[in-house]
């Protein structure tokens, strides 16, 4: 029975099918965001959630079935998965509108347990979290420095973006997105000084083309990592039965050795 359920589970069919009631979901609650759509409708809306709700309540439990209990809760996407759809069941009534509408927002993030390449590629960001912390270290005391710099420099000239630390920190992150940080902050700061440029443009070299850079290096070389454990998985995978078949030829040559044996033991009768 179990092995069967894990061959409907991991059937594409049954994937296919889990992925379009996702999509149906998040269908159902965009709509649902149209206050005109939602007050005419509003109880086809609550019973198109339930039924939703019930359908992803079977796939867990046909998941849950599927394998063995430890295995099951030791996947962290499937923690995720059951406490999304026990809170669905849990919050129910007219106290929790609000937080009901959020969880069906959530339902759609169970799209990335499903899909494998989402759940590769979400998996990679999870193991960049160490180095981005150390990444991020970097940036904070370069950002800070140049905080400073910039508050000592252009509070006096231009105070709406400089006038004090934590002004200066928000202009500094505009810049590092480059969002209009040439047109609507350094040029015309360069009409007080010309040398102004130099200020901007090496922040834009440190925090925007070798800080972000690193982060895209670590998440790349993560992906890869990913990739690759997942296809040693696959490898150890298809390499089980072959030794399981291999044991039991082992096994038959040995009884056969044994066998042998015996006859040689015996005494002849002549």
């Amino acid at each position: 029975m179990r092995k069967r359920l894990h061959t409907i589970v991991n059937h594409k069919a049954f994937q296919a099918t889990v992925i379009i009631l996702i999509i149906a979901n998040a269908i159902l609650v965009g709509i649902e965001t149209y206050d005109s759509i939602y007050e005419n409708y509003s109880f086809f809306f609550y019973l198109a959630d339930r039924f939703l709700l019930w359908l992803f309540t079977i796939e867990i439990v046909l998941r849950f079935f599927s394998t063995s209990v430890r295995s099951f809760f030791k996947n962290g996407w499937n923690w995720f998965d059951t406490i999304i759809i026990l809170a669905g069941h849990l919050f129910t009534g007219g106290h929790f509108v609000t937080v009901l509408r959020v969880l069906r927002v959530l339902r759609v993030l169970r799209a990335i347990s499903v899909i494998p390449s989402l759940r590769r590629l979400v998996d990679a960001l999870v193991m960049t979290i160490p180095s981005l912390g150390n990444i991020l270290f970097l940036m904070g005391i370069f950002l800070y420095i140049f905080a400073v710099i910039g508050t000592m420099l252009f509070s006096g000239i231009a105070p709406e973006y400089f006038g004090n630390l934590q002004r200066t920190i928000l202009t500094l992150f505009q810049i590092v997105t480059l969002d209009s940080w040439s047109s609507g902050i350094m040029r015309p700061l360069m009409a007080y000084n010309q040398w102004i440029w130099i200020y901007f443009v090496s922040f834009v070299l440190v925090g925007t083309f070798i800080i972000f850079n690193l982060f895209i290096g670590v998440i790349v070389n993560n992906v890869d990592k990913a990739n690759d454990s997942e296809e040693d998985e696959g490898k150890e995978t298809n390499q089980a039965p072959a030794t399981v078949e291999d044991m039991k030829r082992l096994e038959q040559q040995l009884e056969i050795i044994q066998t042998e044996l015996k006859k040689l033991h015996q005494p002849s009768k002549e």
